[in-house]
């Protein structure tokens, strides 16, 4: 063994290229502490071919993409810092609600991270590959010089399109659920906020009534919230966490300027020149919107009151303070009630407070720490929330944030079992195809033979998504096709329904009806296996199934056809980050109800949209 300061003059005696080989063997951390040995290493740790093997490790982006973004960052060690903290949020994100499919992607866009909806639609004459796949924008995560995040949620109200800045909490490496939420921080020195004098006056003059009851509370205390324990978001009611969530959209929504309402990832076009105009663009929006996170915030001042102009160009201040009021909670848009009419009886923001927090105080045993115990021994649902008060005790100030939390969740094939009043994402597990489970990822198709193409009386075909995945159930190995999409305009069957599932153990012996495909080519088909399909049964949640096979085609092409229907289900495998570089946006919903649409719908509520399906599949309805 050397020591001394040979053992550092050995790495310093390797070329860079060979010291970047090396250090692939490290993680991030691991080569931090290296750098942290002496001042020689330090200088050799932190330099850009280094940091560059380490960011192409994780995978996020391909290598030439890497050289791209670095334009736009101090350093590759900065940029990992950005890759490392989003890289656990890329892929397929769902929500069980509108049950025709919530289905977000989230992918890299440009010096970023994009969540992009899936819309529900029925395919044109192109099919899957050349047709335009619709599409919203969800949220950005843009990364800034030093690596740090900016979020920004999108929404669109009364036919204008809105940024809402945001935080985003630490992502845990194993997240599984996505949440928006809204989160109280103490101010720091120097931090521009945006203030709105309505809302300090009321939540602090009535949360001051509730704190001079509270006399084990200091003066100190109650006004900064220090030695106050922090309460989660989730742990308030419902009611609460959406208006909550109203306010701050309401009071930090920006209005998208022209130049900043264009595409947030580069299209796939064939030109070089298309290509450079596209970055060129991309430059230019990064830069504003980033412009636009550090002047107006992401934060509300609840507390302090101070004047501010009326500028309907920044944050449209006048409006809020003279109309910051929302619907009552039976006629609210926030769970995408998109196009109804709203109900006439409306409660400003002062009621609002005012009668929430009188209910408080009226409870006396939530303000002494006790607890209404029913009949049943069990704790009244309504006293097991955190109050309102506790909550905003926390800081004084309040913004959107953005938590990508690891949860214990339980699943049935492939599909987790969701909570109905959290305005969440839950992540869908994505296996890549392996030996023995060759067929698992994301696959997408229609009904009806030859695969994708509309027939004079079919101009359209509805589009599905599936998860395709294995489970093992009594020594059996299944390959599960479970849905997370559909096109049509009214659901046959709830999300997460199996569409078929079949045993890759037990071969199918029945033949393929058709000899050719659509190009009058021969088919090959190289392995088929039984099992059973989807069909009408017992109602909507619990669907029957009936006997079938799946056929294994040439060019990754499966078809799962019913025995005795003879209806055909075709699969093709995706790439959903090159359909959706070419495919159509289309608007954004309403902030909140943007990110998770939490109403129960079982039909298209993005039927608005022109182009996206009007009518029910009636493929399916026949066949099925």
């Amino acid at each position: 063994m050397l020591s001394g300061p040979c053992d550092s003059n050995l790495l310093l005696a390797l070329p860079d290229d060979v010291f970047a080989i090396v250090t692939r063997s490290l993680s991030p951390r691991d080569l931090c502490n290296l750098g942290l040995c002496c001042r020689c290493l330090y200088a050799l740790a932190a330099c850009d071919k280094v940091w560059l093997s380490q960011c192409d490790m994780i995978g996020v982006i391909p290598h030439p993409d890497l050289v791209g973004w670095r334009k736009g960052v101090f350093s590759y060690k900065a940029l990992c810092r950005f890759l490392i903290g989003v890289q656990p949020l890329i892929g397929i994100w769902v929500h069980q609600n509108p049950e025709l499919g919530n289905v977000v992607y989230v992918m890299p866009g440009f010096i970023s991270i994009v969540g992009c909806r899936i819309i529900p639609q029925e395919l044109g004459p192109l099919g899957i590959e050349d047709g335009p796949i619709l599409w919203a924008p969800v949220f950005e995560i843009l990364c800034d010089v030093d690596g740090s995040a900016a979020f920004f949620l999108h929404g669109r109200e009364r036919e204008t399109d809105y940024f809402y800045p945001g935080s985003i909490k630490p992502v845990d490496l194993t997240c599984n659920v996505l949440l928006l939420e809204v989160e109280p921080i103490q101010q720091r020195n120097g931090d521009k906020l945006v203030h709105s004098k309505s809302l300090a006056h009321v939540v602090d003059k009535e949360l001051s009534k509730i704190c001079r009851s509270d006399s084990g509370m200091s003066k100190s205390q109650r006004v900064s919230g220090q030695n106050v324990s922090k309460v989660p978001f989730s742990r308030l009611a419902f009611g609460d966490r959406r208006k909550l969530l109203e306010i701050v959209t309401n009071q930090v929504r920006l209005k998208v300027p022209d130049s900043a309402n264009g595409l947030p990832f580069p299209c796939l076009r064939g030109e070089e020149e298309n290509l450079k105009k596209d970055m060129t663009l991309l430059n230019q929006r990064r830069s504003l919107l980033l412009e636009m996170h550090k002047l107006h915030g992401d934060h509300i001042d609840w507390k302090a009151s101070p004047e501010l102009p009326p500028d309907p160009t920044r944050l449209e201040l006048s409006e809020i303070r003279n109309c910051f009021d929302r619907s009552s909670a039976s006629c609210s848009s926030v769970n995408g009630d998109v196009g109804r009419p709203q109900c006439t009886k409306r409660k400003t923001l002062v009621g609002y407070f005012r009668d929430s927090l009188k209910q408080m105080i009226g409870k006396s045993s939530s303000i002494n720490g006790s607890r209404e115990i029913l009949k049943n021994g069990s704790f009244s649902s309504e006293n097991r929330h955190a109050q309102l008060q506790e909550f905003m005790r926390s800081g004084d100030t309040i913004g959107l944030s953005l938590h990508a939390a690891t949860v214990k969740l339980s699943s049935y094939r492939a599909w987790p079992n969701m909570h109905d009043s959290r305005f969440a994402l839950y992540k869908l597990p994505m296996h890549p195809p392996t030996a023995g489970r060759e067929y698992s990822g994301l696959w997408g198709g229609t009904f009806g033979w030859p695969p994708g193409r509309p027939t004079e009386d079919k101009p359209g075909k509805a589009l599905f998504f599936l998860l395709l995945s294995y489970e093992e159930s009594q020594g059996q190995r299944l390959l599960i096709a479970t849905k997370i999409l559909e096109g049509t305009h009214y659901v046959l069957h709830p999300n997460g329904s199996a569409m078929f599932i079949v045993n890759v153990d037990e071969p199918s012996l029945d033949p393929f009806p058709w000899d050719i495909d659509e190009d009058l080519l021969p088919i090959e088909v190289k392995h088929a296996f039984t099992g059973e399909g989807i069909a009408n049964g017992y109602g909507f949640r619990y669907p029957g199934s009936k006997p079938g096979s799946l056929f294994v085609i040439q060019d990754e092409m499966l078809a799962f056809i019913w025995k005795e229907s003879r209806a055909v289900l075709t699969l093709q495998r995706l790439n959903l980050q090159e359909l959706l570089k070419k495919g159509e946006r289309v608007p954004a919903l309403p902030p909140i109800a943007n990110f998770s649409y939490l109403t129960k719908s079982y039909s298209n509520v993005f039927a608005g949209f022109s182009t996206t399906s009007n009518c029910p599949s009636s493929t399916r309805k026949n066949h099925l």
